[in-house]
């Protein structure tokens, strides 16, 4: 049972970052399974609406109900009524896209945002996604609050990624990220330029209660030639005073209950 909850998981997983579509065989090779037991699971997913198929006999996406499942989670939580006038103060003030990830066990995950941009290049990733810690503003700012024994296992775990998937500064050893993390505590928020991408920089800030584990992030991104180094720096006192806003409204959601460390 566990390992039929498993695929089946893997599956929806897969599926998830192909909104257009796969065919049974590309899930099949994508999760190394046998196309006879990957087509089984997907009918049952189909069966219950998790999962379409794309034309008759073609292609398997996913439907909207898990995405419906998790809207329902979130607005039930309370999260938009506490946090998004507070992230969209800051959209405002900064003008640039402002996110929310909250830590979830081992995992940190953008779960809202505010697009202060109002012309030129707009900076806006996918929602939902699990931050790469190793080069994130968003991934700094959590690891920072954590002691260095428990960040470098959490990196470890999740990995540094393929070196040409993000920027040219990166860190690419446990000894480079451990310096990059230092100057964050002594900073009091994350600071990046083309560490997560090409031309692009980013900050955050722990959402962290007094003497508790930090319950999530609250990160402003955006294209360098806005957001350099020096206005970053400018925005300090306003992305620390957002995420003790979030902090002083948390009580109020059980999304925002502390953590473990």
């Amino acid at each position: 049972m566990t390992g039929t909850l498993a695929r089946s998981l893997g599956i929806l997983e897969t599926l998830a970052a192909h909104p257009e579509g796969l065919p049974l065989a590309a899930v099949a090779d994508e999760l190394e399974l046998p196309r006879s037991a990957c087509h089984r699971l997907l009918a049952e997913l189909l069966r219950c609406g998790y999962v379409r198929q794309v034309r008759e006999h073609g292609d398997y996406a996913l439907t909207t109900k898990l995405a419906a499942l998790g809207l329902t989670y979130l607005g039930a939580s309370g999260i938009v009524d506490i946090a998004q006038p507070i992230i969209d103060r800051l959209a405002e003030a900064t003008g640039e896209l402002v996110r929310l990830a909250l830590v979830d066990g081992d995992r940190l995950t953008f779960v809202a945002k505010a697009q202060g941009a109002r012309f030129g290049l707009r900076y806006d990733p996918d929602m939902g996604i699990d931050v790469r810690l190793s080069c994130s503003a968003g991934g700094h700012a959590w690891l920072m609050t954590l002691s260095e024994e428990r960040a470098t296992e959490l990196v470890a775990r999740q990995g540094f990624g393929e070196r040409k998937a993000y920027g040219p500064k990166a860190p690419t050893t446990f000894k480079a990220l451990m310096q990059v993390l230092e100057e964050d505590r002594r900073r009091g928020y994350s600071l990046m330029a083309e560490m997560y991408a090409p031309g692009m920089s980013a900050m955050a800030a722990p959402v962290q209660r007094r003497n508790e584990a930090a319950i999530g992030v609250i990160t402003v991104a955006g294209p360098l030639v806005r957001l350099t180094p020096q206005r970053m720096l400018d925005l300090g006192d306003a992305i620390q005073a957002a995420a003790a806003d979030l902090a002083l409204a948390s009580t109020s959601s059980p999304l925002f209950a502390p953590r473990r460390r």
